[in-house]
């Protein structure tokens, strides 16, 4: 049965008619392929299958959030949780083959959750310089009744020597001011405008500004684990210029490519499954004419809830 929305429920959904289209767009990789043919693609393969035919050295940044060590389905495929050591021997069995891909000055994102964070580390510290941890406040779910609420992830910041890209101004938050000191009658490393007191401020590895996508979102979908826009522009921002790749192993939903291309770089997405990859195309469709990442507006990371004031100030 289909499913009764709501009018304000902006649920990005594919029907069969439009993944019949959309699997046109679709690369289904089984020789090797040169560059001009894969930027700008979704493959619809396995990633573990197609390291092989992939060219050398043409990504800038890798983003990768694979399944997580839980019992999970996707679609149909199931992905069933592991050992410790078990989950480490799975990352390693592809992580060392995409070194390949990457760029001497690349940089490269992987996500855990706090029980799979010991075997990415782990793995991760064989092949790249690990720059830092980032930990973000997903906050969604009732909470636990015999544990702490399980309420943010990781991401592991690592490149592959010690020259890379880190565009700091393009990724700093603006913050409300709650105390503003003044010098000489003017405003002290603040601003003041008709949206309030703020000052931009450097980003740390602590973010609690992003918001999981829900259902009246643009950008939401119903693959069971989206990243949210706000969070891939904040690392394609840092890490790349204009016109640069961006590459994503486990595609997903596809927030990734979408959020290159609306940024200006360019991308290239793995997904398996068939639905999930049209699902994609979609969402990259839709970009086209909406260029728009929540949370981010005027070159600017905006505190959670505190961006729809400004906009209503310029209206």
């Amino acid at each position: 049965m289909n499913k009764k929305r709501t009018p304000r429920n902006q649920t990005i959904v594919l029907t069969k008619e439009e993944e019949k289209r959309l699997s046109k767009k679709l690369v289904n990789l089984d020789s090797p392929i040169g560059i001009n043919e894969l930027l700008n693609k979704t493959l619809n393969s396995d990633i573990f299958k197609i390291i092989k035919f992939l060219p050398e050295q043409f990504v800038d940044l890798l983003f990768i959030d694979p399944p997580y060590n839980l019992t999970k389905y996707f679609n149909k495929r199931k992905f069933s949780r592991k050992s410790i050591e078990e989950y480490a021997e799975w990352i390693d069995s592809f992580l060392g083959d995409l070194r390949k891909v990457l760029k001497p000055a690349s940089s490269i994102y992987f996500c855990s959750d706090w029980n799979s964070s010991t075997s990415v580390h782990l793995v991760l510290s064989k092949y790249f310089k690990i720059r830092n941890r980032i930990t973000w406040e997903r906050d969604k779910g009732r909470g636990a009744k015999t544990n702490w609420k399980n309420n943010a992830e990781d991401i592991w910041f690592c490149t592959v020597s010690d020259e890379y890209t880190f565009n700091v101004e393009a990724v700093k938050l603006r913050r409300k001011v709650l105390a503003p000191y003044k010098s000489n009658g003017q405003p002290k490393d603040w601003i003041k405008d008709k949206s309030g007191d703020y000052r931009l401020t450097y980003p740390s590895n602590i973010w609690t500004d992003i918001s999981i996508p829900f259902w009246s979102m643009r950008e939401n979908t119903e693959h069971p684990t989206q990243k949210p826009e706000k969070l891939l522009a904040k690392i394609i921002l840092a890490n790349t210029d204009k016109g640069e790749v961006v590459f994503d192993p486990f595609a997903g939903s596809g927030t990734t490519s979408v959020v290159a291309k609306k940024l200006g770089r360019k991308y290239v997405g793995v997904e398996l499954d068939r639905e999930y990859a049209c699902l994609v195309e979609k969402r990259l469709e839709l970009a086209e004419n909406d260029k728009v990442i929540q949370g981010y507006h005027d070159e600017v990371f905006w505190e959670r809830n505190s961006l729809s004031n400004k906009l209503k100030s310029k209206k």
